[in-house]
């Protein structure tokens, strides 16, 4: 029978975990952002499309929500 004492490790820090939370997070407000913008009716065509929330800041938004998550995956705090 093998001892179950052994203490179980992670693969990340608790604040890998964190950084990585925020990064989803911003990924998230980044879709939010770029949601919305359309007609109800097909015929009609509405240029809220092409604002510079959904054409310049959501992309941007999400972008930067990847790099933090590829940061928190990269970030190693034993080393700090």
């Amino acid at each position: 029978m093998k001892d179950n004492n052994q203490k179980q490790e992670f693969l990340f820090d608790k604040i890998n975990y964190k950084i990585l939370l925020i990064g989803i997070g911003v990924i998230a407000l980044g879709f939010i952002l770029m949601s919305g913008g359309g007609s109800n009716d097909p015929k009609v065509f509405s240029e809220a499309i092409f604002d510079f929330r959904r054409i310049r800041l959501a992309p941007t938004t999400v972008l930067i929500g990847f790099g933090i998550t590829v940061y928190a995956i990269l970030k190693n705090p034993k080393k700090a």
